[in-house]
């Protein structure tokens, strides 16, 4: 494999599937297949995934919610999310555990740096909930901020989309894609890998981002085994 040990960013929506919120029950058991087959090929795997499929904090706050009461709310739809995938790869008999950054116990144990590797060595797949456990970061800081922690070779942020493009191939058909982007040209764009803060701190740490369409079965694997299918961004 590529990668030793990766921190694998899923998109809240995507697991939506076509349904557009809630959690799609085919989309979690495609992803548990997927993360099962990577795990299986001996990569040490931490997953950081979005809520908004659920609550989105900021969208919450243009609608007469207290900003900080949301992005609370927003990092529950994480811990929900992540619940869901817990109980997916228990049943695809994929050892795991939920790491949450606030104190949830019993639903999940309180994060720490030494708990994510440990359990990594011991051959769990790691779900980091709850972002940064504060208001006014996104869970693309906290996927960036726990990659940074635990030392991942690189994050794999997995999407709806097949890489990064000019502008959002969704809405502008003449969109084109690049297969491989600096940090600073992605911050001179604008383009929106993701937010300003969290490709900030990969560009200081040295944690290079891939980002690919994980919601084509078999993409996680590709990626692990180092075809070209989706955008690297790097110094």
């Amino acid at each position: 494999m590529k990668y030793n040990r990766i921190l694998l960013k899923l998109s809240g929506e995507s697991l939506a599937g076509q349904k557009g919120h809630g959690i799609d029950v085919q989309r979690l058991t495609e992803y548990a297949a997927q993360i099962k087959e990577a795990h299986e090929s001996g990569v040490e795997i931490a997953i950081v995934i979005g809520g908004g499929n659920i609550f989105r904090g900021l969208s919450g706050a243009t609608r007469g919610f207290d900003r900080v009461k949301g992005d609370q709310m927003g990092m529950c739809a994480t811990v929900i999310n992540s619940l869901a995938l817990s109980s997916a790869l228990d049943a695809a008999g994929v050892p795991n555990c939920v790491l949450t950054a606030s104190r949830t116990e019993p639903i999940g144990e309180f994060y720490s740096k030494g708990k994510a590797i440990a359990a990594m060595k011991r051959g769990e797949v790691v779900i980091l909930s709850g972002g940064t456990g504060n208001p006014y970061f996104t869970t693309d800081t906290g996927s960036s901020l726990r990659g940074i922690e635990v030392e991942a070779d690189v994050m794999l942020k997995g999407t709806r989309v097949d890489g990064v493009y000019t502008a959002d191939p969704e809405k502008d058909p003449t969109a084109t894609k690049f297969d491989d982007i600096s940090y600073d040209e992605v911050l001179q764009r604008g383009l929106r890998v993701m937010d300003i803060t969290a490709t900030a701190m990969c560009k200081e740490n040295h944690l290079p981002i891939y980002v690919f369409c994980m919601d084509t079965v078999g993409n996680l694997m590709r990626v692990l085994r180092g075809e070209n299918i989706g955008t690297y961004v790097h110094a």
